[in-house]
């Protein structure tokens, strides 16, 4: 038990003495590093206050380098501030004598102003004595002149006004006849020429009746048969032919509708045959159509053929023949193109013959100066341009080409062929019924012509000449002056043109005259 004791002891003793080498030993590596540090830290310490210094001197470098260029700065601002204040003070001191100087002149125009004042207020004074002096020797000279002219001072007024209207009324009609006559020169034959073809075109009072053509039928039970089941042979007839069927509107008859008057032409004659044959249906219907498209086809060589043989020209080419063949169908205010244009062939020929030109070519030119017409459905523009057009292209020569073009005056005619055409048209158109219309609608515009020119004031008697082309205005001649007159003309054309519709022109001629009539017993 004793020795236990003792190793215990030992044990205990060892253990302190090994905790004590062991605080030793850290105390003096704890003190080895605090050394150390502290060595560090004097290091670093020293190396701030180096850096330390070395900063202040650039900062009292860099502070000096600053107050230095503020004070030149400064400096340079004041320099330029003084120079400006110096500137400043010359304007002010100029501007000062200057305004001294307006004060003076305006002081001086005061007085001057003061003195005219005066001298107005006391010219005024006179004046106003003086119109008063004035108006009262106006009203009595006023008094006077009633009393020796009748008339009191509002009734001459009334009658100056008058006057002056009718003076300016006399005026503004010398002006629009003077403005009327250039206008015509420059651009109205044109215009009207325009216009005349567009009416003859579009007019609606002839495309009832020349845009129809009416086939008769045995009776009306063939109308179901031109039908057919369903519509199919009517449909397949208006298909090949391309102009429209009615079959409705009128009894035991059949109307082929449409404007261009060869395809009308080739409907009717297909209707025709298949009428007669009785075997109606899609297949015979192409069939007869297409025999009858050559029909036509040759009829219209023929119609050209002959139209040339019959005029004695030579060497046209066969395509001009075709279109020549083609205005036998085309109608124009109701005359006949083809015939119109032989006949004009004929005119221009004699009157060629008269002038000593030649008689072949006139012809010629005359005979192909409407072919323009066997197109203008197709194509845009002036049958004239079409046919100059047409004839150019088929190698007509340089003269009948511009006569063609210019029979209507679109261009500018080059040789003396172009007006004998022109003239030529225009006398085969103006024959006495060469141009037919319905009888009602001839007498009903005459009537409508009369009773527009009827309604204004002076008319004494109106006259509807040359079927309905020209209406003449017979006047009162102590009503309507010269002046009074053209622009009677003028009024009574645009009422005519803004209440009737018509083909052409009409010519509106207001007459007036004095007649002086005395008997010698």
């Amino acid at each position: 038990m004793g020795l236990n004791i003792f190793v215990g002891i030992a044990g205990f003793v060892a253990g302190a003495l090994l905790c004590a080498v062991v605080f030793w030993l850290r105390r003096k590596q704890q003190k080895a590093e605090l050394g150390q540090a502290e060595n560090t830290a004097a290091r670093i310490l020293e190396e701030a206050q180096k850096e330390a210094g070395a900063i202040k001197k650039d900062a009292e470098i860099q502070g000096r380098d600053r107050i230095v260029q503020a004070k030149i700065d400064f400096e340079k601002e004041m320099r330029e501030t003084r120079r400006e204040i110096q500137a400043l003070e010359k304007r002010v001191v100029g501007k000062e004598e200057s305004l001294d100087k307006r004060i003076e002149s305006i002081e001086r125009r005061d007085g001057e102003l003061g003195k005219r004042e005066a001298s107005i207020n006391a010219r005024q004074k006179t004046v106003e004595e003086k119109q008063a002096e004035c108006d009262r020797q106006m009203d009595e000279a006023r008094r006077q002149v009633e009393r020796v002219a009748g008339m009191t001072r509002e009734e001459a007024k009334k009658s100056l006004i008058d006057q002056m209207i009718e003076e300016a009324k006399h005026e503004s009609a010398k002006r629009v006849r003077v403005i009327e006559e250039e206008a015509r020169e420059e651009a109205v034959r044109k215009g009207q020429k325009i216009v005349a073809l567009a009416i003859e075109r579009l007019a609606g009072d002839f495309v009832a009746e020349r845009s129809v053509t009416v086939v008769p039928l045995p009776s009306d039970d063939l109308k179901g048969r031109i039908i057919g089941r369903e519509g199919r042979n009517i449909r397949a007839l208006e298909a090949a032919t391309g102009i429209d069927l009615i079959v409705d509107d009128t009894p035991e008859s059949v109307v082929i509708s449409g404007h261009n008057p060869i395809r009308r032409e080739i409907a009717k004659l297909s209707l025709e045959k298949l009428i007669s044959d009785g075997r109606i249906h899609p297949g015979r219907i192409e069939e007869v159509v297409k025999k009858s498209e050559q029909e036509v086809e040759e009829a219209i060589r023929e119609a050209g053929q002959k139209a040339i043989f019959d005029v004695g020209v030579h060497g046209v080419h066969p395509e001009i023949v075709k279109l020549l063949g083609r205005l036998k169908y085309r109608y124009s205010y109701a005359q006949n193109v083809l015939l119109h244009s032989i006949e004009a062939a004929f005119i221009c020929g004699n009157m060629a013959a008269e002038l000593g030109l030649n008689e072949k070519q006139a012809r010629r030119a005359a005979l192909l100066h409407d072919i323009g017409k066997a197109v203008d459905h197709e194509v845009e523009g002036s049958h004239a341009i079409i046919g100059a057009e047409l004839a150019r292209k088929y190698g007509e020569s340089p003269k009948i080409v511009n006569a063609i073009a210019a029979h209507h005056e679109d261009v500018k005619a080059e040789t003396i062929l172009a007006p004998l055409v022109d003239a030529a048209d225009a006398l085969s158109g103006a024959r006495p019924g060469a141009r037919r219309e319905m009888m009602e609608t001839y007498v009903r515009r005459l009537e409508e012509l009369e009773r527009i020119c009827n309604s204004f004031k002076g008319v004494e008697k109106s006259y509807a000449v040359q079927a309905g082309r020209e209406i003449r205005i017979i006047v009162q001649h102590d009503t309507v002056s010269d002046q009074d007159a053209a622009l009677m003309a003028r009024e009574i054309a645009r009422k005519v043109e803004n209440e009737m519709t018509y083909p052409g022109q009409i010519k509106v001629t207001v007459i007036r005259e004095v007649r002086s009539v005395e008997y010698a017993r």
